[in-house]
């Protein structure tokens, strides 16, 4: 086992827009493979698949050989942290029964290494509109998810994924950060360390906007967006006692 902890986020496996979902996986699972040697933790930090919802005795198809990779990793000892987003919601006992791994629904303020790091989708931080907040709060209700799974899935799974392709307004491009973006996560976060003056944070890694960021803040620590991988294959590395943003190169693993 290695000494590096991962974070990666917004892969949105199965997404109806890729062009290919299948060599989209295996793309990940090779990237996956690549770090298996060197790592002793993963965090994913929501938004892994772009829709799952967990039936009593059902699970979605699809995503066999991510899912299988990552219950090798956790069978080989490699700590797997799965924070939910806003488009993996709905995972419950399934996957921490099946793959061995820890499944957050919310945010995670963890030490490692004698850092600190707030662990966030990035869905519940910083500025969100009204009802981007009332969706959060409707999509967790377990009267709605009760009402919601007595709906055939041959209705719902073509709903969310065309709800999905809607709402994330894919083109092709790649997001870039811009003060819009930027500026409510910062003021948050420099919020949050002013307001925590005894328990200030090292690191604030999310995900959510596909958008790779890299940010001193004023009063301390340091702000990550950790991109996505529709578009940027990227990722964060800490090795102990340093923390990087790096893409995946996919040329070097293409064969294995």
């Amino acid at each position: 086992m290695g000494n590096n902890v991962y974070f990666l986020s917004d892969l949105h496996l199965g997404a109806s827009y890729l062009d290919s979902p299948l060599d989209y996986e295996r793309r990940v699972v090779r990237w996956l493979r690549s770090i298996e040697g060197d790592a002793r933790e993963l965090y994913l930090l929501g938004d892994v698949l772009d829709y799952w919802y967990e039936y009593r005795n059902v699970v979605p198809r699809g995503f066999t050989r991510f899912l299988g990779q990552l219950a090798m990793m956790a069978d080989a000892g490699i700590k797997i942290t799965w924070l939910t987003g806003n488009h993996d919601i709905w995972i419950f006992d399934y996957l921490p029964s099946q793959l061995g791994i820890t499944v957050v629904d919310g945010n995670l303020v963890t030490e490692i290494d004698g850092k600190r790091f707030f662990l966030s989708h990035g869905d519940r931080v910083g500025k969100r509109s009204f009802g981007f907040k009332l969706m959060c709060k409707l999509f967790r209700n377990r009267a709605c998810q009760l009402m919601f799974a007595a709906i055939h899935p041959r209705w719902t799974v073509e709903l969310a994924h065309r709800w999905s392709a809607g709402s994330r307004g894919y083109d092709g491009t790649p997001a870039l950060p811009d003060e819009k973006v930027v500026a409510p996560l910062v003021a948050w976060a420099e919020d949050y360390q002013l307001t925590n003056p005894s328990r200030k944070i090292d690191f604030f890694v999310t995900g959510h906007r596909h958008v790779m960021l890299d940010e001193a803040l004023p009063s301390g620590g340091r702000l990550l967006i950790l991109g996505d991988w529709i578009h940027h294959f990227s990722y964060g590395r800490w090795d102990g006692k340093t923390m990087v943003l790096e893409q995946f190169d996919d040329k070097m693993h293409a064969k294995s």
